[in-house]
């Protein structure tokens, strides 16, 4: 279900998710997600053992998908997420998708 109250209003963030993430299907279940939401970005994992989280869409949207994150991955444990805000945003996403381990 999409959220439209925001004016067309849309938010670009980075976000590093740590924790027990790796291995445990985080990135299939977070592009399910976002897929299901509207949310447009990215997600891969880190060499540090870290996922990586690109998320661009409307504010309500975005923090949906944030509190997600924490805790909607069944056999994750998230103990720490970073997130910052993208200034100037990034260009126009057109879906999510799943990027190489970088």
């Amino acid at each position: 279900m999409h959220s439209h109250a925001n004016d067309g209003a849309v938010e670009n963030w980075l976000l590093r998710v740590r924790g027990r993430v790796q291995g445990v299907g985080y990135r299939d279940a977070c592009m399910r997600q976002a897929r299901t939401v509207g949310i447009r970005g990215w997600v891969r994992n880190r060499a540090d053992g870290s996922v990586e989280v690109t998320l661009q869409g409307s504010p309500d949207d975005v923090a949906a998908m944030t509190a997600w994150l924490r805790d909607g991955v069944p056999g994750a444990l998230v103990t720490d997420m970073d997130a910052t805000r993208v200034h100037p945003p990034f260009p126009h996403l057109d879906s999510f998708d799943r990027l190489p381990t970088q």
